[in-house]
């Protein structure tokens, strides 16, 4: 006879709720979709067939419009709601990294007779500005040359390999980039761009945060006609050196714009870095910054606090930080075994262990298949039931305050700023959104015109999802409106 456990017990009852779920969406989908939505959808050539959406009030245990409910679907970055969920559930939103300094060998005359190490620990916000003051800190410790090496630890994480260029060719974008357990300004270099007055003449191209040992080629010309898309005509790739070569054309009618790379693996860039930033500093190096290990006798010297998982989630969620996902990912596989052992993939642990957490809160997980945290992926997988369950779970949660504040607001900030625009629900909505080729999502909240707020999840997965955002604008607007059937 085989006894079922007490997790048996609690998946065979998720799975009835599941069911129970499905039959209330049957049943809400009954009802069809808004005019408008509908009308903005069949303008866009997407069948209903192709998107999913899932409303319901965050005071009410049953969703009040579901479609496709229960059917996996690519959310793109909406996954990031899912990674920020089991982040704050496992950590709690006061959850810090840190970052140790530590040196080995005497200290005579402003000179270290031994190596310094700086010793990564997983802290995804780790900026050139928080760096620039640890090394600072450094030089006021008394330290201004360095007769051994400046060794940069990542052990903090073990990472399988990773190729930025494999999901779409372009390895230098830095939303390719990936974890690493001394993650360094992102792996990203801003270029500052401004077109000059006349045609063909020279963009100039301001590079920060200094690299020590890259040479930039900027072969950048600024053109006549329109600004269409900035970006359009510009293109970077490294060469031997290592050299960045910048190449392509900006038009003046532009004018001044950011544009960012990363031009190197994140165990060159921290080098290069590093060493930009200590010869600023006025620091002197006899060996070299390298890679490698922190030995148990290396003397502490200081350590460096990130801000709070609170804020870390915020920048992750406003601009949908791919790196910062990817990170808090590896950080939630980093906690260590129930043997006391550190997975030697802390990326596939991540994701399990989100899964766990998302089931343990009795969120239905069928279906649910996650690559790297941030959504940037071809297999990832969730239906929105599950983020409709997941943002209604959020909701009842103490970090929940949080967790919203995270999120862009349609009209006002972040990746939905433009979103809503000139509507009355404009400010009215936090919610994420989520792009790839074929894919178009949001899901957040809506606060509707009576005071009410909604849980909402819409996903679209067609060829066509990219002329989706009006119909997506449609339903953000009839749920303010309080377009809603009465809920018993």
């Amino acid at each position: 006879m085989i006894v079922p456990t007490l997790r048996d017990t609690a998946r065979l009852f998720r799975h009835v709720t599941g069911m129970l779920l499905a039959c209330t969406a049957l049943l809400a989908s009954a009802e069809p979709l808004p005019p408008a939505v509908r009308l903005a959808l069949e303008q866009a050539r997407v069948p209903i067939d192709a998107v999913s959406v899932w409303v319901q009030p965050v005071d009410s245990d049953h969703p009040t419009l579901a479609v496709n409910g229960n059917r996996p679907m690519n959310p793109a970055s909406v996954m990031k709601l899912v990674t920020a969920f089991a982040a704050f559930e496992r950590f709690g939103p006061a959850h810090t990294w840190t970052t140790r300094v530590a040196s080995r060998g005497r200290v005579s005359g402003g000179t270290l007779d031994g190596d310094l190490y700086i010793v990564g620990g997983a802290d995804p916000v780790l900026g050139y500005d928080r760096l620039w003051k640890m090394l600072r800190r450094v030089r006021a410790l008394g330290i201004r040359a360095v007769k051994g090496d400046i060794v940069l630890d990542a052990s903090a994480l073990s990472l399988p390999a990773h190729d930025p260029a494999v999901f779409d060719g372009h390895g230098l974008r830095p939303y390719n980039s990936g974890p690493d357990g001394l993650l360094l300004n992102w792996n990203t270099l801003q270029l500052a761009l401004t077109p000059a007055a006349r045609a063909n003449e020279a963009v100039s191209a301001i590079a920060e945060p200094p690299l020590a040992g890259l040479a930039i080629d900027n072969r950048l010309v600024t053109t006549e006609g329109p600004c269409v898309v900035w970006y359009r005509d510009l293109d970077a790739r490294i060469e031997p050196g290592p050299r960045l070569v910048l190449a392509g054309s900006l038009p003046a009618s532009c004018g001044p714009h950011d544009w960012s790379a990363a031009p190197l693996p994140p165990a060159d860039f921290g080098a290069a870095l590093v060493g930009g930033l200590w010869q600023e500093l006025g620091g002197t190096l006899k060996g070299k910054v390298r890679a490698g290990s922190t030995p148990a006798d290396a003397e502490p010297r200081l350590t460096e606090e990130s801000p709070p998982l609170a804020e870390v989630v915020r920048d992750m969620n406003k601009w949908s930080s791919n790196v910062i996902a990817r990170q808090l990912l590896a950080t939630l596989g980093a906690v260590p075994a129930a043997d006391g052992q550190a997975p030697n993939d802390m990326v596939a642990r991540g994701a399990r262990i989100a899964a766990d957490t998302l089931d343990a809160a009795g969120i239905d997980t069928g279906g649910l298949v996650i690559e790297n945290g941030s959504g940037l992926s071809r297999i990832a997988h969730v239906s929105a039931a599950s983020l409709g369950q997941l943002l209604h779970t959020a909701w009842r949660r103490p970090w929940m305050p949080e967790y919203i504040a995270a999120l862009p607001v349609a009209g006002v900030d972040g990746t939905a700023r433009k979103r809503l625009a000139g509507s009355p629900a404009s400010g009215q909505a936090h919610i994420k959104t989520g792009t790839l080729n074929g894919v178009r999502a949001i899901a957040g909240y809506v606060l509707d015109a009576s005071g009410r707020r909604h849980a909402l999840v819409m996903m679209v997965n067609h060829p066509e999802a990219a002329n989706t955002a009006a119909a997506q604008d449609a339903l953000l607007e009839w749920v303010w409106a309080g377009g809603l059937r009465p809920v018993p």
